[in-house]
């Protein structure tokens, strides 16, 4: 059995998942979109012009990855209960060293948390 190599070895680690996410366009789109403030899916698919499906399964990686949270809810005059959302990191630092990057990341400060009734 041959040894794995580098990209193998980190195929599955939690850095690596984060640094890919970050690396796609869309997700960072996102992520900005809804730091300085909660959004619902249609508001934030409406704001960067994406499809609602793109939107939903980049939030549920966001929320996988533990970089996106649902902040609040709100009832539609319909009476349905709409999830907002809110990007938990406000900076992310990644290092290069050796073979290995290193991941920081900072908490979001620029729109705390509210009630989640």
């Amino acid at each position: 059995m041959s040894k794995p190599n580098i990209i193998q070895l980190s195929e599955f680690d939690i850095t690596q998942k984060i640094i890919e996410s970050l690396s796609n366009v869309c997700t960072r789109a996102v992520l900005f979109s809804i730091k300085n403030e909660s959004k619902d899916a249609t508001q934030i698919a409406d704001e960067l012009k994406i499809s609602i499906s793109t939107v939903y399964k980049t939030l549920s990686n966001l929320e996988e990855l533990a970089l996106a949270e649902v902040d609040k809810f709100v009832i539609s005059p319909e009476g349905k209960k709409i999830k907002q959302y809110r990007s938990r990191i406000g900076k992310v630092e990644i290092t290069l060293t050796d073979l290995e990057p290193t991941l920081q990341l900072y908490p979001n400060t620029s729109n705390p948390k509210t009630n989640t009734s």
